[in-house]
């Protein structure tokens, strides 16, 4: 039986420990970690392991040794409760083996988790699973995690969102790998114990993850806010932690056409702030949206223009300094409202 979406992800966090089996496949591996971790948990428990109601078999094990698969499933611990045989990056190889394994389940046996790579529809191992009457299959993709996910992911941190909170939230969920997602939850989790008020906008911002250009949009937001007073100190700073110019002209490049983008959107800068992959978040967002606002699209045609120019100028054979050159025309972006 093929699992999809929702009652996918309502089974992992509450799996039927009646089941033959479960397989769960895609080819980002930490979303198939963390899901093989989730519904294990739910089924043997936080002591599951302690009490050796897991076994654990990796695919190469497997292969030395065909028979493991049966006698995991069949051995019988001396704690009581459900017992999981887990199967480790299998292949279409091993699907002889665990066809064999899924025909000789009865209930009372383990359950077999298998965890495997990217299979294609024909795949044999997806075949065993979305066949057995008692058994299922997962497929895992790179789609961005639904409102449920985030919600669920929020839950177990114990934490609750207000509407703004949550659109920030789903922006970083698309932005992040769903490992870094759930410590950056568990980090605001910490930063929030005790504190029974919804999340905010503020916070997440605060406890999100920095850009690698965090230094860098500190210069492009002073030219695009027409403070030029402030470039001059700002560049110095950039200089001295190694900032090149070329690398600082690609960055104000980006940032002037996301603008332009957002300002040329037939439903006004927040709708094509809104619309921007990666998704802008958080404060940023609203800045962002007040400078597209304040700029307008054909004053920004006129700011990417001279971007363009300096980028050429930047990489042909100058003797200007380059630096000096990239100076110079983030002042004029700063100037141009004059």
């Amino acid at each position: 039986m093929i699992l999809k979406g929702i009652e996918a992800t309502r089974y992992f966090a509450k799996p039927d420990s009646s089941k033959a089996g479960l397989l769960i496949f895609g080819a980002d591996t930490m979303r198939v970690a963390l899901r093989r971790q989730e519904v294990i948990a739910a089924l043997v428990g936080p002591e599951g392991e302690a009490e050796m109601r897991l076994t654990r078999l990796p695919a190469a094990d497997l292969r030395r040794d065909p028979a493991a698969l049966i006698d995991g499933m069949r051995a019988q611990g001396f704690f009581p409760g459900p017992r999981v045989v887990f199967l480790e990056d299998a292949t279409d190889a091993h699907a002889p083996t665990v066809t064999e394994a899924m025909k000789d389940w009865r209930p009372g046996d383990a359950q077999v988790v298998v965890t495997a790579g990217s299979l294609t529809a024909k795949s044999a191992l997806r075949k065993i699973f979305e066949a057995h009457p008692a058994a299922f299959a997962v497929g895992l993709y790179d789609d961005p995690p639904s409102r449920e996910e985030i919600e669920d992911t929020l839950r177990r941190a114990g934490l609750n969102a207000d509407a703004a909170a949550m659109t920030d939230l789903t922006a970083l969920a698309r932005s992040l790998d769903p490992g870094d997602f759930r410590q950056t939850v568990e980090k605001i989790a910490l930063y929030k114990f005790r504190d029974p008020s919804p999340l905010t906008v503020a916070e997440i911002a605060a406890l999100a993850p920095a850009s690698i250009e965090a230094e860098v949009d500190d210069i492009l937001h002073a030219a695009a806010e027409h403070r030029a007073a402030e470039i001059a100190p700002l560049l110095r700073r950039l200089e001295g932690q190694g900032v090149n110019p070329v690398s600082l002209c690609i960055g104000a490049l980006r940032h002037f056409r996301a603008l332009h983008l957002a300002a040329s959107d037939p439903g006004g800068p927040s709708a094509g702030i809104a619309r921007m992959r990666p998704p802008i978040f958080g404060p940023r967002r609203d800045r962002m949206q007040k400078q597209a606002a304040a700029w307008g699209m054909h004053r920004l045609e006129s700011a990417l223009a001279l971007l363009v120019e300096t980028d050429l100028t930047l990489r042909s054979s100058t003797r200007a300094p380059t630096m000096a050159v990239m100076e110079r025309a983030l002042i004029r972006l700063a100037m141009m409202r004059r």
